[in-house]
């Protein structure tokens, strides 16, 4: 027996099918002839088979040679080795020319079933197919690779890649940066003439490092990048990124790789500085990781601060940006002043600082039209128009310059008279914005002023449909992305729909906030906790939701969660905590002229306010103001006619007829709950039956549930839930869950406040609850649903 084995494996079991095929051949017949030529690159598995034939042929008692590395051995080594052998004859070595008369073995790469069987032998364990799958994926099918992952060693192959060709070893380093198929970079790289390259790149092959695509499966890149020689590797990229510069070509794949490395210098930060202009329209955060390393690479140059404030911006870091912009407002520059100034005037607007952004805005020559839009939120409609009237020379007329004045001019326009094109000119402004942006740094976007107006119109569904643009596209980046989700949710729990805003609330939960969107976060908290009855709820989310309308100065894109908060100080008897905040608003609007589109609204709220408070003579006021607006639109006159059908079913007087009515047309409007609630709430204070009973059937219409329930689901189970109770039960039931005492229930339905009490106590027992708190809890509950019996 005559062996040249370089390597016997930690298993020696073949996994490859060809090896396999080849082990069964021999065993069946080992003193067949045999002159063959094994031939892949390392790491597929040569060496492994060379083992089990070497055991085959032991076990057999037959003399065969067998030579592993052939391609290291000369042509004379390898003749003069084979001089006199008469047995079977098999080498193995990576891919070169075979020469003549020998039978030619290729192995390929493993398929995923020979992997798992790889799994298998390594771990002796039965393979997970998914993970037999990822491990295919991640491997390439190389048997080395995944055997090394599998062993926990891929460090095995940092002597390996050390012995490396220097220019075999640069070339992968090239693949592993994404450059491997540029000849002519390689060419540059390598410093070798076209017709030298392929040479090279099948020398890479052939450490099994390299697919045939000639990129580097994920582990081989791992180990390349990990455990190849620092400073070669360091040198290489560095080399690349010069290379890359000097074309004009980009550097982001080349950059990133750089991170973390200590490197720096002119070209280093060059690169670095390149890649981050390249990142920030896709990827703010990355960019800010490039900028601030091109800064630490030693490029302190305007470009890369504003740049970096740019970026910080973009991905919510705004106090790295805001102390780099107010960093570059004392610098000599005037452009690099106006860079900072326009930075920190963005930062102050997400912070609800409206009326120190417009200065800033206005201070930087650059931003009109930004400025235009928050002195109009601040109540300054004639310094708008003058900024709107007058721009600044030197702006080019851009796409996006043109979408930002649009913008301004719809908001100005919005406290004019009924403002009925409002809406259509800040969606314009929403769509023409979109293509124009790209790492665009922005208070506020055209899409969220956009929705606010819809909300403020009763125009849900144009709110919903601009704002799920605008997070699919990512308009503003990470910093408007948690603005335009927390919209949404407001869009969803308007309409009623509790389950998709609480969606958009958990999507935001987690993330600090800002004080503009901790507003919207906090009072969204707190509408829901109020929607679904929540006291317990609405008790823990009122210290929030206040504190953070403290952080935030009134103006006129906070006045829907002011509004919300107004409700809830009135259910938490903490109304007058807000009055200094409803007095500002009130001002606001007053300065304004008492714009309908933005009136109505908080005043729709401050009514309902004032009926918990059991306040008539402000809710009078509030229905006089609302009445004073109807003539604008569907909008305001539905809510008007809602509050006068309102404050006559808490007088005693309603018509069920014009109550019916005006809840319609409330759910027409998208407003569900408000319209479910003044049905319900007119059915549980009448004295006819009949209207008790259609008004009750409608309220669950106006809720959804009918258009909810799945055609085909089956009906409550008799004997269980409501199903279980008594029409008098449910009557009883849903007059205690809105909130009426014994006797105000027991006046409603003519009976004594301690029949109501024997029916709740029958209920109770039905319903298996332990203690009123939870019969309450379950009642509120099952009502909500949508099989909720009328």
């Amino acid at each position: 027996m005559n062996t040249l084995l370089t390597q016997v494996p930690p298993h020696t079991v073949p996994v490859h099918p060809a090896a396999r095929r080849l082990l069964d051949q021999v065993a069946a017949d080992p003193a067949a002839p045999l002159r063959l030529a094994v031939v892949a690159p390392g790491g597929y598995g040569k060496s492994v088979l060379l083992a089990a034939l070497d055991r085959c042929y032991r076990e057999a008692g037959v003399e065969a040679l067998l030579v592993d590395d052939a391609d290291r051995l000369s042509g004379d080594q390898l003749a003069e080795l084979l001089t006199g052998a008469d047995g079977p004859i098999v080498v193995a070595h990576r891919p070169t020319a075979v020469a003549a008369g020998w039978t030619v073995l290729q192995l390929g790469p493993l398929g995923v079933e020979d992997v798992a069987r790889l799994i298998e032998t390594v771990t002796g364990k039965p393979a997970d197919p998914a993970a037999a799958a990822d491990l295919h994926a991640r491997s390439g099918g190389v048997p080395r690779l995944a055997e090394r992952e599998l062993l926990g060693r891929l460090e095995d192959f940092r002597p390996e890649l050390d012995e490396l060709d220097d220019d075999v070893l640069r070339y992968l380093i090239a693949a592993e940066a994404g450059a491997g198929r540029n000849l002519d970079l390689l060419g540059a790289l390598l410093d070798r003439r076209p017709d030298e390259l392929p040479a090279i790149v099948e020398a890479a092959r052939a450490t099994g490092l390299l697919g045939p695509d000639d990129t580097l499966p994920p582990l081989a890149a791992v180990a390349v990048r990990d455990f190849g020689p620092p400073a070669r590797r360091l040198a290489t990229v560095q080399r690349l990124v010069e290379l890359q510069l000097a074309n004009g070509l980009p550097v982001l794949d080349l950059a990133r790789s750089l991170l973390g490395t200590g490197t720096s210098g002119a070209s280093a930060a060059a690169a670095f500085a390149a890649a981050a202009a390249e990142a920030l329209p896709s990827d703010a955060r990355l960019a800010t990781r490039l900028f601030e390393a091109a800064a630490e690479a030693g490029d302190r140059s305007s470009a890369v601060t504003a740049g970096w404030a740019r970026a910080a911006a973009l991905s919510g870091d705004l106090d790295t940006a805001l102390r780099l912009g107010d960093g570059m407002l004392g610098a000599a520059d005037p452009e690099t002043r106006a860079s900072g100034a326009a930075i920190a005037a963005t930062v102050l607007a997400h912070r609800g600082e409206l009326a120190r952004s417009a200065e800033l805005y206005h201070w930087a020559g650059r931003g009109d039209a930004f400025a235009a839009t928050a002195l109009v939120g601040t109540g300054d409609l004639e310094g708008a128009r003058r900024l709107l009237d007058s721009p600044s020379p030197g702006v080019a007329p851009t796409l996006f310059a043109g979408a930002a004045t649009r913008m301004a001019r719809g908001i100005a326009d919005s406290v004019s008279g009924c403002a009925t094109e409002t809406l259509s000119t800040l969606l314009g402004a929403a769509a023409m914005l979109e293509p124009a942006l790209g790492g665009t740094l922005l208070p506020d976007s055209p899409a969220a002023l956009a929705a606010i107006a819809a909300l403020h119109t009763g125009e849900l569904a144009l709110a919903e449909s601009v704002l799920t643009r605008a997070l699919d596209g990512r308009i503003g980046g990470d910093l408007l992305a948690a603005r335009h989700r927390l919209l949404l949710g407001w869009v969803a729990m308007t309409a009623g729909d509790l389950a998709t805003a609480a969606e958009h609330h958990d999507a935001v939960a987690g993330r600090t906030l800002e004080a503009r969107d901790e507003l919207f976060f906090a009072t969204l908290e707190l509408g829901l906790a109020r929607r679904a009855s929540d006291l317990v709820g609405l008790q823990r989310s009122w210290n929030r939701a206040y504190q953070a309308s403290m952080r935030q100065q009134t103006d006129l894109f906070s006045l829907l969660p002011l509004g919300e908060l107004a409700i809830a100080a009135a259910r938490t008897g903490a109304f007058a905590k807000l009055s200094g905040q409803l007095d500002r608003a009130h001002g606001l609007l007053e300065k304004l002229g008492e714009p309908p589109l933005w009136t109505v609204s908080l005043v729709w709220h401050e009514l309902h306010a004032a009926i918990t408070l059991e306040d008539r003579e402000a809710a009078e006021a509030h229905l006089a103001t609302l009445t004073t607006h109807a003539h604008c639109g569907r909008y305001p006159s539905a809510l008007a006619a809602a509050a006068r059908s309102w404050l006559s079913v808490l007088g005693g007087t309603s018509d069920p007829d014009a109550v019916a009515a005006a809840s319609a047309e409330l759910h027409d409007l998208g407003l569900r709950w408000d319209a479910a609630r003044l049905a319900g709430q007119a059915a549980i204070r009448t004295s006819d039956r009949k209207a008790m009973v259609q008004l009750l059937e409608a309220a669950r219409q106006f809720q959804g549930t009918a258009a909810r329930r799945d055609q085909g689901a089956p009906e409550p189970a008799a004997g269980t839930g409501l199903a279980a109770l008594s029409e008098r039960e449910l009557e009883v039931a849903r007059l205690v869950v809105e909130g009426l005492t014994y006797k105000q229930a027991g006046s409603k339905l003519f009976i004594s406040g301690k029949t109501v009490e024997h029916h709740m106590a029958r209920i109770r027992g039905k319903l298996g609850a332990t203690d009123r708190r939870e019969l309450l809890a379950t009642l509120r509950e099952l009502l909500s649903r949508p099989d909720a019996g009328a």
